[in-house]
């Protein structure tokens, strides 16, 4: 575990940039069966299967696994398991989990790695050439064996199966619902492909596939190092405490453990907010913004997948919807999500100046942005609201992505003059905020293309309207005759201040409140509301715990107006206070403001996208 504290203030001689100095970056320990937990696994390249380490009260002689991230459901407890060998160590280093065994005093290595979303090589050394039996542990019952040649396929999971193939001296057989591989004497080491495939078709295909990765597994394998080290050296710098490049690796691998393949209806890769989790198999527009934004500065073309598996399904008067899957039936269209991907799409920019990409979503973007004026502006004064399509408070709420916020406590539908346009009876100043920043984005691309740009300019309305000088703070405002203010303190009060379009007299007054220990100094900073209001709530979701995103923007703001030293000590307060975080606890959803215990849900990928952007920003 890595020390915590003042030993974090000291920088690495040399910081680390191979995966070699990131041993268990994340605790993956599951061993299947009873009871189930939530839990990560090992996955890479966008695939649809994942391993897990064993745990160590009930250890396995192999990787545990494949877990069906789709359908949730072990194929095997280990589908490659040493016969008569006991574990003596294993470790998750970034894209490649290793074990070590032992077999009547013969030392045994394994690694796993990624070659593509389809395919994992299972590296197996035997320096002492003895001969080695594998065989599955606990296949599952419901599953068939079958021998074809070289390669077992265990099927059939619904659509999915797994394809096993060993190189040509293994003696391989079909023995009831299992298989054993026998690997003769004077066998130094070999590679085995383990497959995930979901069609007959593509089984065919995947057997040429594999037969050539078997051919010369050390191409695919060097590949899978030079990527990953090829991730680090973009991300990790030598002016920072060991501590802190070891979140930064974290967040790496979070991203991309949850990175899934296009399928089915998702016509894109993209990004899904935690594998570990069973509903989230899909993608959710705010989040996918904030993830590709945190890509951007190691992964740019994944970035760019991931904004565009979400306009796949804009509908035709512009909206973004919230949230889509591989089973279209499933996609949620009953509100959006507050307007982010120009954000994301200027952060992918700005990292590779690719104007062709920017080109390919300027049309779009800018008719997203026009659907917030047409359908969300109730009394059309050019300030808008979240809603919904189908007048329900509860998708109105989902829209603002803050899904049971004090804010909205009160809170009444309106019906919109346009046809399936539903708004609050209140107008959100985060909402607005993101608007305005969206507003200049957009001016910016257009003369990037060189586009005519004759957008009306609302940002001139929305920082007066929604500061309260009473408090000293941004507010939403009520629809009625007096346009009151929703004085509930909260982490929306903060986004104009990440938007840039607050005044410094205006962040001047709002530091009161901002710089309060005992509303949102706190010790992980920037809570979802402010910690003394009498509604807190330690395990409320938005009514009271830390979600990283809003932490983010809370300290990003400070830099916005030149507080550039009080914007690392809060970083710092995050790095050093979150639960676990520099050593081998995954990243969860959020977190105690209080004490930095983790909530919700695990290996959460906008926690760890915004982990990295603090990184990124620290000390700069």
């Amino acid at each position: 575990m890595m020390t915590i504290g003042l030993a974090m203030l000291s920088l690495d001689s040399m910081a680390q940039t191979t995966r070699q100095g990131y041993k268990d970056i994340v605790d993956i320990s599951l061993t299947p069966g009873a009871p189930r937990r939530q839990n990560g696994c090992f996955t890479d390249m966008g695939s649809w299967m994942g391993f897990t380490l064993s745990e160590k009260e009930k250890p396995a002689t192999g990787f545990c696994g494949p877990f069906s991230i789709y359908y949730r459901n072990w194929y095997a407890r280990s589908l490659v398991s040493l016969a008569g060998a006991s574990l003596q160590e294993q470790s998750y280093y970034p894209g490649e989990v290793r074990m070590r065994l032992k077999k009547d005093g013969a030392e045994v290595q394994e690694s796993l790695q990624f070659a593509d979303a389809r395919t994992a090589l299972l590296s197996i050394s035997n320096p002492s050439q003895v001969a080695l039996t594998f065989t599955a542990d606990s296949i599952s019952s419901r599953l068939q064996v079958s021998q074809q040649g070289n390669t077992i396929t265990i099927g059939n999971l619904y659509e999915e199966r797994i394809l096993l193939t060993f190189p040509q001296q293994v003696k391989l057989q079909v023995e009831g619902n299992n298989y054993v591989a026998q690997v003769p004497e004077g066998v130094k080491q070999f590679t085995a492909a383990i497959s995930i495939v979901e069609q007959d078709t593509e089984a065919s295909v995947q057997n040429v596939h594999t037969a050539s990765l078997l051919a010369n597994p050390s191409a695919a394998l060097q590949a899978n190092d030079d990527r990953w080290n090829g991730y680090l050296r973009k991300v990790i710098r030598d002016d920072m405490p060991a501590d802190y490049n070891r979140v930064a690796a974290k967040s790496i691998v979070t991203l991309l453990s949850n990175w899934r393949v296009k399928r089915g209806d998702l016509y894109h890769d993209g990004i899904v907010p935690s594998h570990a989790v069973g509903y989230f198999v899909g993608c959710w527009a705010w989040d996918c913004w904030r993830f590709s934004a945190g890509m951007a500065s190691f992964f740019p073309e994944l970035a760019k997948d991931n904004i565009r598996v979400m306009f796949d399904y804009q509908q035709p008067d512009g909206m973004v919807i919230d949230c889509i899957y591989p089973d279209a039936s499933e996609n949620n269209a009953r509100d959006s999500k507050p307007p982010l991907a120009a954000w994301a799409v200027n952060e992918v920019y700005e990292h590779t100046h690719d104007l062709a990409f920017v080109k390919e979503m300027y049309p779009k973007l800018l008719k997203y942005h026009k659907w917030w004026y047409e359908k969300r502006d109730h009394d059309k004064n050019h300030i808008c609201e979240f809603g919904s399509t189908d007048g329900t408070l509860v998708a109105a709420a989902w829209e603002s992505g803050m899904d049971n916020a004090i804010r909205f406590d009160g809170t009444r539908m309106l019906k919109n003059d346009a046809e399936n346009a539903w708004s609050t009876d209140q107008e959100s100043v985060d909402l607005n905020a993101y608007l305005s920043l969206e507003y200049t984005l957009l001016k910016k691309f257009a003369g990037l293309l060189n586009e005519p740009f004759d957008l009306p300019d609302y940002r001139g309305l929305v920082a007066d309207y929604f500061f309260d000088k009473k408090d000293g703070f941004f507010y939403d405002r009520r629809l009625n005759e007096n346009r009151d203010f929703v004085r509930e303190a909260g982490c929306e009060g903060y986004i104009p201040f990440w938007a840039n379009i607050a005044s410094p007299k205006q962040f001047a007054k709002a530091r009161k409140l901002l710089d309060n220990k005992k509303k949102f100094s706190t010790f992980i900073p920037f809570p979802t509301i402010a910690a003394d209001n009498p509604k807190y709530d330690p395990n409320g979701y938005w009514r009271g715990p830390i979600w990283l995103d809003q932490t983010y923007y809370g300290i990003k703001s400070y830099r916005n107006y030149g507080e550039h030293k009080k914007a690392d000590a809060y970083t710092d307060q995050v790095f050093r206070n979150l639960e676990g975080i520099s050593a081998g606890t995954p990243i969860h959803e959020n977190y105690d403001t209080h004490t930095g215990k983790t909530l919700q849900a695990s290996h959460f990928s906008w926690s760890a996208a915004c982990l990295l952007m603090l990184y990124n920003d620290y000390g700069k």
